[in-house]
């Protein structure tokens, strides 16, 4: 599993080997493919396990989905009505975010080309009302959204282990976050687990992760494949532009953070909140995160402020997430 960062020197001709319609919009959306989808499309093209390692923002996420995209657009009035691609995400939101933004670019191909089939796209996750997973089992989507633990459970039921058992291309979106963790480990048997389900009805499974860069990155591709196959792996590197500065209180700090050593922190906060368009205040748990949304709601009103986190109903956190967008 070596690391691969090739730039062509043709850039758009990648866009050659896809439909028409999928091409005309991607020049349309963009000025033109970034490196990992330029070194990324001729290894998933080709078949190949694949491990994308690149920065926030670079592309990584439409890379391996343009590509099922395609698959399934070029399939046209024959495209099978069965599951054909598996996105996995680590987080709800995300899981949410690419169904929207899968949702919008077919229904913007579809507008070039009418003639183009019906792609459905469905989300599987712990937030998804009971009669929506019933209705997936009755007619799976193409493309189906989910979660490792929702993953899991899908495959530990007889509709569940059927409805997958026709999946070509796992996605596996961020996986660089399941990597240091017991999470990391029980998702790697559910892959090996979807794999089974797929070769025994006579498919053959493409993996292709994304990832922030790692260290060692070809732990991450053993993760994603297995240690007994081979992945190839694009890594494009990790540097970006940052602004970075260290703020502490000037009280000075002790076991446990007094009056004081709060009241500065808060004042803190409030003026660099006030200085930028939006910020993003990460606390160590739940409670934590209540509180200091509620303080800073008292001094900067309640309306800019509000907290996210996996005990909030669902409701609230699409709401904060959309307002934060």
């Amino acid at each position: 599993m070596k690391p691969l960062a090739t730039v062509l020197s043709k850039p758009n001709a990648v866009l050659e080997h896809f439909h028409p319609t999928v091409a005309h919009w991607f020049r349309d959306r963009f000025k033109a493919p970034s490196q990992p989808q330029l070194c990324g499309w001729p290894h998933i093209r080709n078949g190949h396990h694949t491990l994308i390692a690149a920065p926030t923002g670079s592309g990584k996420t439409l890379t391996a989905f343009l590509h099922a995209l395609d698959d399934l657009l070029r399939s046209g009035s024959e495209l099978r009505d069965e599951l054909q691609v598996v996105y996995v995400s680590p987080l709800r939101a995300l899981a949410n975010d690419v169904q929207k933004n899968l949702q919008q670019p077919l229904a913007e191909m579809q507008a070039l080309d009418p003639s183009l089939p019906n792609i459905r796209v469905a989300v599987r996750s712990g937030d998804t009302p009971q009669n929506e997973r019933a209705a997936m089992m009755r007619k799976p989507p193409h493309i189906l959204v989910t979660t490792p633990e929702s993953l899991y459970i899908l495959t530990t039921s007889v509709r569940g282990r059927t409805m997958l058992e026709s999946t070509e291309t796992l996605i596996v979106d961020e996986i660089h976050a399941l990597a240091a963790s017991k999470r990391g480990s029980h998702f790697a048997l559910t892959c090996e687990r979807l794999d089974h389900l797929t070769s025994s009805n006579g498919v053959s499974l493409q993996r292709i992760g994304l990832s922030a860069t790692q260290r060692p990155i070809e732990d991450t591709a053993g993760l994603l494949v297995g240690q007994h196959r081979d992945c190839k792996i694009v890594n494009v590197g990790h540097l970006r532009e940052l602004d970075l500065k260290i703020e502490i209180p000037k009280t000075p700090f002790d076991t446990i953070c007094n009056g004081e050593s709060w009241r500065e922190i808060f004042l803190q906060m409030q003026e660099l909140i006030a200085s930028h368009r939006t910020t993003l205040v990460f606390t160590n748990t739940r409670k934590m995160a209540e509180r200091v949304a509620a303080r800073l709601g008292e001094v900067l009103s309640p309306d800019r402020i509000t907290s996210h986190h996996g005990s909030l109903s669902k409701e609230r956190r699409l709401e904060a997430e959309q307002r934060l967008k």
